[in-house]
């Protein structure tokens, strides 16, 4: 058996050659240190991170308490599979899901834990059609859901996620997305689901409507409030389970722990996993009880999934927003970004737009401001240059022409501060 060895395999000739060209790459540097909002490449350089690993991070890089957890867990269990022989932090952690969503006497909810975002999706839809005994699932154009075939054929936010890996599940339908920036209201949102229903799939045979609160791969749109509960009105009336995909707009990143709570409407199921457990792999299906214990025992599981050591980190994270308000600290962290991204997009003809809930905030470039034509270059370019000046950030949109913008809610206001300045410097080189 030939070994390969090198001297550092921190390069981009070794990823190339050991790595697939399938995964790409968004920033050509290697982090090797990494500690709250700054990461520090393999040549010692040093970064401001507003990606937080693609809001996977709220919490910041290796939050001591996270890490805390972690280690003292990994004294006791890292894993013998829940379907095995269970553990106390699933359980711990489930409940706690299910307290933040709203389980009462009442309205009892329940939970399952995964690895991934898109195994959740994928359960989630499984949950769903297990209840209704119905196929079919629409989602919306834009969404992001995963990459696994089901979830990936739910996915519209792009092109490049798709490829040739057809063929895809049947019985997915897309309905347009109420992208306000782009001319889809509520109300016309609304009408091309009604015509989807008309000419397309009957409603008594879908099982789920798939959202997310605010896009997140598609754009950084949100979903208005009277949309997400004019929808909501419909799912219940015509008997379709309301999933909410919180897998990128929840723990916190909108100024609420979900999304959905802008348009104070009760999801049937919601989507979890990214700051979840603050880079640990670990998602969650959260329901209301009648709807997810309708698959059989059986039905539902994983090797990994809910591994105690990411269980840990996960309780550790409830910790961390109920000691540190991390929720109202992305209302203030969010609302001065917004104040300066406004400031510069006034300077700034191919700013089109500003949006976003909290400190989910994005720019879209255009090349021109009456037609909206999308101008991915520009955004490119204004990427790069930031990540030249110490400040990594991440591009979005069918048309890869938004910037996002994801610091951690843990970062200092001197931070914050910075990264905004170098954004303003980046933009003006990047538009010349």
């Amino acid at each position: 058996m030939t070994i390969a060895k090198a001297d550092s395999y921190a390069s981009v000739a070794a990823r190339e050659r050991y790595v697939p060209r399938g995964l790409a790459n968004t920033h050509s540097i290697f982090v090797a240190r990494a500690d709250g909002t700054r990461v520090w490449d393999a040549g010692g350089k040093e970064y401001l991170d507003f990606t937080s690993g693609i809001g996977v991070l709220n919490t910041g890089h290796r939050h001591p308490r996270v890490v805390r957890a972690v280690h003292e867990q990994i004294e006791r269990v890292m894993h013998t599979c829940f379907q095995v022989a269970m553990y106390e932090p699933y359980v711990e952690l489930a409940a706690r899901l299910c307290a933040l969503v709203g389980d009462s006497p009442q309205e009892p909810y329940k939970a399952v834990l995964f690895t991934t975002g898109t195994e959740a999706i994928e359960n989630a839809i499984k949950v769903a059609r297990a209840y209704t005994k119905r196929p079919a699932v629409v989602a919306f154009s834009g969404g992001f859901h995963g990459r696994t075939l089901l979830s990936l054929t739910m996915t519209s936010s792009s092109p490049a996620y798709r490829q040739n890996f057809g063929p895809f599940a049947p019985d997915i339908h897309h309905a347009p997305f109420p992208d306000e920036y782009r001319g889809w209201t509520t109300d016309t949102a609304l009408e091309a689901l009604d015509e989807l229903f008309d000419t397309r799939v009957v409603p008594d045979q879908v099982a789920a409507i798939l959202i997310e609160p605010q896009q997140g791969e598609g754009g950084f749109v949100p979903a208005p409030a009277a949309f997400l509960r004019r929808l909501r009105t419909l799912t219940e009336r015509l008997g379709i389970v309301f999933i909410a995909d919180e897998i990128q707009s929840g723990f916190g990143r909108t100024g609420k722990m979900f999304g959905y709570q802008h348009a104070a409407i009760e999801p049937d199921v919601i989507a979890m996993a990214k700051s979840l457990a603050a880079g640990m792999p670990l998602s969650a299906v959260v329901g209301k009880a009648a709807i997810m214990d309708a698959p059989l025992a059986g039905g539902l599981g994983g090797t990994y999934a809910g591994n105690p050591l990411a269980c840990a980190a996960a309780i550790a994270v409830l910790d961390i927003f109920e000691a540190e308000a991390l929720a109202e600290r992305a209302v203030q962290l969010g609302a001065e970004i917004r104040t300066a991204l406004v400031r510069l997009q006034a300077r700034v003809p191919s700013i089109g737009d500003v949006r976003g809930l909290g400190c989910m905030l994005a720019m879209e470039f255009v090349k021109d401001r009456s037609t909206k034509e999308p101008d991915a270059d520009v955004a490119s370019r204004v990427v790069e240059t930031a990540r030249d000046h110490g400040l990594l950030l991440l591009k979005c949109g069918p048309h890869k022409n938004v910037v996002r913008l994801l610091p951690p809610l843990t970062a200092t206001p001197e931070e914050i501060a910075r990264g905004l300045e170098i954004l303003d410097q980046a933009v003006h080189e990047a538009v010349g």
